[in-house]
């Protein structure tokens, strides 16, 4: 079927963490990591954190956040003694309610202008805190979307299927029509697929084992491959 639609998660895949801001927490910690190194930890991190939503945890919850810290931290050789609480609860209180979700992801920009100029529907579909379209708006990328569907603001959380069909029914195409692309396996792959819909898996630095899904590393990459899917 004819792809009419692309559905985007938010967090790691237009947004990116501010991982200056994260490097200036751990310095304040004893720990000078730089922002590259927590990006290629983080990339890590969210494989290590998927079994965990796939037996539903909420990706909102304070305990999935620890844990994606912990494991954060981990990948930088920093020893859990109690850095992983202090961290997560100081990062849970920095620039409310934004939070850290606030650089635009390498090729956000271009990607929306491509797909928005060859007449594709365009949607995000996040597990937030009900902040996530006063980022797209202050980053500049809410205007590119015709649709913002955030978990907290419609009651329901990926992967169920329902808020992937919200966002299908926000643009007017069928779920067969639309193809999402996220981060998580478990939460964007699995979810886009029982809601009708197909799905592509950012993978940055190559991190996730073989897996019966379509990868790539960037957006850009992503788009190229919905060719492959039309």
């Amino acid at each position: 079927m004819t792809i009419r639609a692309v559905l985007f998660d938010a967090g790691n895949t237009l947004l990116e963490l501010d991982y200056a801001a994260i490097a200036d927490r751990l310095r304040a910690e004893g720990h000078p990591v730089t922002p590259a190194a927590i990006r290629a930890a983080e990339h890590r991190a969210r494989v290590r954190l998927d079994p965990h939503l796939a037996a539903n945890a909420s990706t909102e919850s304070r305990d999935i956040f620890l844990l994606y810290t912990s494991y954060l931290l981990e990948g930088l050789g920093i020893a859990s003694d109690g850095t992983a609480e202090r961290v997560c609860a100081a990062l849970r209180e920095y620039n409310p309610p934004i939070g850290l979700w606030t650089v635009p992801a390498p090729g956000a920009r271009p990607v929306l202008e491509a797909l928005a100029g060859r007449g594709l529907r365009l949607a995000v579909v996040s597990n937030s805190n009900g902040s996530v379209e006063a980022i797209l708006r202050e980053v500049g990328l809410l205007g590119y979307l015709d649709a913002v569907v955030d978990s907290a603001v419609v009651g329901v959380e990926k992967p169920d299927p329902r808020i992937f069909r919200r966002a299908t029914g926000a643009l007017g195409v069928e779920p067969e029509e639309a193809v999402h692309i996220g981060d998580l396996y478990s939460v964007d792959v699995l979810g886009a697929r029982a809601a009708g819909c197909r799905a592509i898996l950012l993978d940055p630095a190559g991190a996730w084992p073989p897996l019966d899904c379509l990868t790539a590393p960037d957006l850009p990459a992503a788009v190229r491959l919905l060719d492959t899917l039309d």
